[in-house]
């Protein structure tokens, strides 16, 4: 058995579940709604506050969805009533982050500035205090959506590992490299 896609998914207070005839899943809680479409061999009950997933059989297909979509249930209630955030960092001379409306707008090193049109499921803030490295945060319910929107904004300017210069989330360990005089 799947050690994720067998753990029961505890429902929070506020949060209602339902499933419908084409099994799709539909998330309600506090701070939005999700809906996605679950494979119609995994089968999804809600009883007594708790969600279980289930598979039908030991074919690999199965077993591969089964942790999937209880992992992909369970971010759509952690969002619906959590939310997530992720922080990206701008390391470098001259980097900067502002918000204009819902278009991020970013100095990265490059002869223009950046312009990120955000969608509306994601919300942002950018910091910059003085003397140190600013700051983004992106906040949404949807985890998918939220991680694709950060990669997105990090694949702009990647983390060189010789000074450490680009766009990193907070907290990230960046594998430093010598240079060449450190050779001789």
């Amino acid at each position: 058995m799947s050690r994720i896609g067998k753990l029961p998914i505890s429902v929070p207070a506020g949060v209602d579940i339902s499933v419908d005839n084409d099994n799709a899943v539909t998330v309600k809680g506090p701070k939005g709604s999700l809906t996605t479409k679950v494979d119609r061999d995994i089968t999804v009950a809600v009883e007594d506050g708790t969600l279980t997933v289930t598979r039908p059989t030991e074919q690999k297909r199965h077993k591969a969805m089964h942790g999937l979509y209880r992992s992909l249930i369970n971010n759509m209630v952690e969002g619906v009533s959590k939310g997530f955030e992720k922080k990206l960092e701008l390391v470098g001379v001259g980097y900067k982050a502002s918000l204009v409306g819902s278009t991020l707008e970013l100095a990265l090193g490059y002869s223009h500035n950046v312009y990120i049109a955000l969608p509306g499921e994601v919300t942002a803030t950018a910091v910059t205090d003085k003397g140190k490295n600013p700051i983004v945060t992106l906040n949404s319910i949807d985890n998918q959506l939220l991680g694709q929107v950060a990669a997105k904004i990090r694949s702009l300017r990647k983390v060189e590992p010789y000074k450490g210069k680009g766009v990193r989330f907070v907290g990230e360990i960046i594998r430093r490299k010598a240079g060449k005089t450190a050779s001789k």
